[in-house]
């Protein structure tokens, strides 16, 4: 039967397998200590739990006294999970990368008696925003972004939002030790945007604008330090239990009046325009103060500061969406034809699962190549979805939603180009895709090794046929104590075990980076759902 007991400090000079009472078997300790991982100092009251792989069910828990040791007896051979929690720390794993850790096994020849498990302490960061007078700037949107590699290219992404109290503060915590950007969207609290009134109008016919400009001002986007683009912004790197202040001073700007001419008619209404903004690999709705229809089929945007921006113009007389990208603002009263903006699409999908009928509950989604969702419905009873407001571009198909994991297995289409898991939409194009998915249940097992050494803690990639266009093929996994691996959730095709140590920080999932270790990999074709036993182990290779 499977248990522990927490040994005290006057049995631990006990060591190695021990015999079992009564039947004759073997068991073993599990031991070691935990310590901060910024400084090494031994962590006491942590508690440390010892989890069976293959019963997560069963598992016992100890904490560490004040030398931040702990221990485990009576272990029967396996493979556990090792993990550590503590207040004002980040819970973690044994050997732990992004959400990959190392197995600990017991048995002959492992030493499991001189464990060392690191915790990060968790990080703030937190600050202030105070506008030109250094009075506090009250409901700013704070954003927070993270360098991320999850899936194998390294991105920029928005992991957090703040809005700032009434003395402009804001906070950020239980933050892990990382790199961060952040960014702040505010409007000027006494800020008047008056639209154009129809006094006079110059020989263009437009509108003459009379507004007191001295109040007519809006706050750019501003990154920290005072930077008005993504690429200029000042990276925050952070330790674990570190508090940042990271305070913003905003300064206005003359905002702008944007004109659109819009599609649409009294009877069918105008399309109107809606503002968003490049932000590292994503993008952010700008704020603005309305908009005026200031004479027919012509549209008034207010309290726009100078800029690059992207415009999506929704309404009946759009259809189904028009958009224009990189639109350059920097004229006051500048017009801009938006009957010449781009159209969007709409992408009819049809699932069908092979070798059964298609479950409730299964979405289909559109995924851009920065990994942005661009799309996402559930399927109908009949297995489709129609994916509405659809831009021009290349989109990786996704499939998810149900109980069991499905996973794309072949892509044909009707008015787009396919190439592998991914399909080329054209602009206003209305394409019929139809996806068949498989369920992806096939577990891949072997070991990494150097020589005749097994090796823990290495970054096991399954690499497809065709990595560019099969992104969502890749599977990933860390070697354990006794150097074996499970990859799970493998679609039958064609592919290439790699194991690389010290590679978590590679951008693994690029073709051109991944290739280098696929020469020395080992080739796999799996063609049913039975699990698959590597027939010899693979070569760990270095970063």
């Amino acid at each position: 039967m499977f248990g522990f007991a927490l040994l005290m400090s006057a049995l631990s000079a006990a060591q190695g397998p021990v015999p079992s009472a009564g039947n004759g078997s073997t068991i073993f300790r599990v031991a070691g200590v935990v310590l901060s991982k910024t400084d090494s100092r031994p962590l006491a009251g942590a508690r440390v739990v010892l989890r069976d792989v293959r019963n997560p069910g069963r598992f016992e828990s100890v904490v560490t006294a004040e030398d931040g040791k702990f221990a485990f007896v009576d272990v029967p051979a396996g493979k556990y999970g090792l993990e550590g929690a503590k207040r004002a720390f980040i819970t973690g794993f044994y050997d732990q990368h992004d959400e990959f850790s190392t197995a600990i096994v017991t048995g002959a020849g492992f030493d499991t008696e001189n464990l060392v498990l690191k915790l990060a302490p968790q990080a703030v960061i937190a600050g202030r925003v105070v506008d030109e007078a250094g009075e506090p700037v009250r409901h700013a949107s704070v954003s927070l972004y993270a360098e991320n590699r999850l899936e194998g290219i390294e991105r920029i992404e928005r992991t957090g939002e703040a809005q700032t109290d009434d003395l402009g503060a804001y906070e950020f915590s239980s933050l892990m030790p990382r790199t961060y950007f952040l960014s702040v969207q505010a409007r000027p609290w006494y800020a008047v945007h008056l639209p154009s009134t129809a006094e006079g109008s110059g020989t263009d016919g437009q509108a003459a604008i009379t507004t007191d400009h001295s109040l007519d001002v809006a706050y750019p986007l501003t990154y920290y330090s005072d930077a008005t683009d993504a690429d200029s912004a000042t990276p925050v790197p952070i330790g674990g239990g570190e508090r940042l202040q990271i305070d913003f001073r905003l300064n206005p700007v003359p905002a702008l009046r944007m004109r659109f001419k819009v599609p649409g008619d009294n009877k069918q209404g105008f399309a109107f325009p809606q503002f968003e903004q490049s932000s590292f690999d994503g993008t952010s709705w700008v704020q603005h103060d309305g908009a005026n229809m200031i004479s027919p089929g012509v549209v008034e945007i207010t309290g726009i500061p100078a800029g690059r921006y992207n415009v999506r113009f929704q309404g009946s007389a759009a259809g189904e969406g028009l958009r224009m990208n990189d639109v350059e603002v920097s004229k006051d009263g500048e017009q801009i034809d938006a009957t010449a903006a781009e159209p969007l699409g709409t992408v009819k999908i049809s699932v069908q699962i092979a070798g059964e009928p298609t479950p409730a509950g299964v979405s289909v989604g559109l995924r851009s190549k920065v990994r942005t969702i661009s799309a996402w419905k559930r399927l109908d009873e009949k297995g489709q979805a129609e994916l509405e407001h659809v831009q021009a571009g290349r989109y990786q198909v996704m499939i998810g939603g149900a109980r069991k994991p499905y996973f794309v297995s072949r892509i044909s289409a009707e008015g787009a180009e396919v190439v592998g898991h991914t399909v080329v939409v054209g602009a206003g194009s209305t394409p019929s895709i139809l996806v068949t998915a498989v369920g992806g249940s096939v577990e891949v097992q072997g070991i990494a090794k150097r020589g005749d050494k097994p090796i823990a803690g290495a970054m096991v990639v399954l690499v497809p046929a065709n990595p560019e266009g099969n992104r969502d093929l890749f599977r990933r996994d860390q070697s354990d104590q006794d150097g074996t691996f499970t990859l799970r959730n493998v679609v039958p095709g064609s592919y290439t075990v790699v194991a690389i140590e010290g590679g978590w920080d590679l951008n693994w999932s690029e073709p051109g980076i991944i290739a280098v270790y696929a020469k020395h990999g080992q080739t796999i074709d799996i063609g049913s759902d039975k699990p698959v036993n590597l027939p010899r182990p693979v070569e760990v290779q270095p970063k």
